[in-house]
This record gives C-alpha cells, sequence and structure tokens, in this order.
C-alpha cells in the first residue's frame, strides 16, 4: 500500500510540473503562481508559509525559479526522488519546445501572426506576474509579523527607488532574517 500510494505522488508530482511547464508561457514568475495554487490549495500538501519560504529559495539560489521551485517541492514532498521527479517534469517540456522551434526558427522569425501572438502573450504574462506580486505580498502582511512586511518595503525601496544591486539586497535581507531567527530562538529559551 505505502509503495503504491509512494508512486501516486511521484506520478503526480511529475504530471502537474509537466502540464505546468508545457502550458505555462512567461517563465518563473508566472509558473511559481499556479504551483503554489496546485501544491497549496488543491492538493493541500504544502502550508502557505511553507511555500513562501520555498519560493524565497528558490528565487535566491541560482538557475530558473521555476525549476528551482519545483525541485524544492518535490524535495520536501519526497526527497531527492521527488527532487528528481519534478526536475525531469519542469525541464521536458520547455526542451521539447526550444528543440521544435529553434529547428523552425528561419520559417516562424518574420511571421506577423506569431510577432502578434507573442505580443498578445507579453500582456497576459503582466497580469499573472502582478496577481502572483499581489498574492504573495498580501500573504505577507496577512501574516501579521512586523518584520516581514518591513523587508518587502525595504527591499522594494531599495530596489526600485534607489536602485541597488538585487544581490546586495538578498544578502543584506537574508542577514537581517537569519539574525531575526537567532534572536527567536534565544529569546524562546530564555
Amino acid at each position: 500500500m505505502e509503495t503504491k500510494k509512494r508512486e501516486h505522488i511521484l506520478l503526480t508530482l511529475f504530471l502537474s510540473t509537466l502540464k505546468l511547464s508545457t502550458f505555462t508561457f512567461g517563465g518563473g514568475y508566472v509558473i511559481v503562481p499556479l504551483m503554489r495554487s496546485l501544491f497549496v490549495e488543491k492538493l493541500k500538501w504544502i502550508e502557505k508559509e511553507e511555500m513562501l519560504d520555498i519560493i524565497a529559495i528558490a528565487q535566491s539560489a541560482p538557475g530558473p525559479i521555476a525549476v528551482n521551485t519545483s525541485v524544492l517541492v518535490g524535495y520536501k514532498m519526497k526527497g531527492i526522488i521527488g527532487a528528481l521527479v519534478t526536475l525531469f517534469g519542469t525541464i521536458l517540456p520547455p526542451m521539447i519546445i526550444l528543440t521544435i522551434i529553434s529547428s523552425l526558427y528561419t520559417l516562424i522569425s518574420e511571421n506577423k501572426v506569431i510577432e502578434q501572438l507573442l505580443l498578445g502573450m507579453r500582456v497576459g504574462v503582466a497580469a499573472v506576474i502582478l496577481h502572483a506580486v499581489y498574492v504573495m505580498a498580501k500573504n505577507v502582511v496577512v501574516m501579521k509579523k512586523v518584520l516581514p512586511v518591513i523587508i518587502m518595503v525595504i527591499s522594494f525601496i531599495l530596489s526600485y527607488v534607489i536602485k541597488v544591486n538585487i544581490l546586495y539586497i538578498l544578502i543584506i535581507m537574508a542577514t537581517v532574517g537569519v539574525a531575526h531567527y537567532i534572536y527567536q530562538k534565544k529569546k524562546e529559551k530564555v
């Protein structure tokens, strides 16, 4: 019975990431909210706060955010084998699609219909990204913890207004987060 359940979860992980990766255009910032919706809201495998942590780790790790997020979700659910299954499910569709497109590039590069299709997709992608930002920001504010909200606001100001390199912002805010965590643990022991 346990083997069947394990295989079912692995199959669900593979098919879910395969489907999301196949039918989602716009990159990781579009796929990630859909993963959150699937794994948090529909399947209820991951808690909201834990998914926010997974997304934060995926963003700060090198590589595409969609791949990083799917690997972390797979690892959380089924360890190394789960990570490998979700990795394969996530990278297989883009590899196939890019192979096909690159072989047809000369035929479609000057096509006005394809050009307009891609322009329309960009608008849709922008809307999905804005929705993702709204949902993730709302989840941070709803947690009723002051530090994440302060980090979010300061990070936005540093990045958008002052134009500080995002790498420096990540290092600073990660340091603040770790220091806060250590402080909280010491405070709990007292």
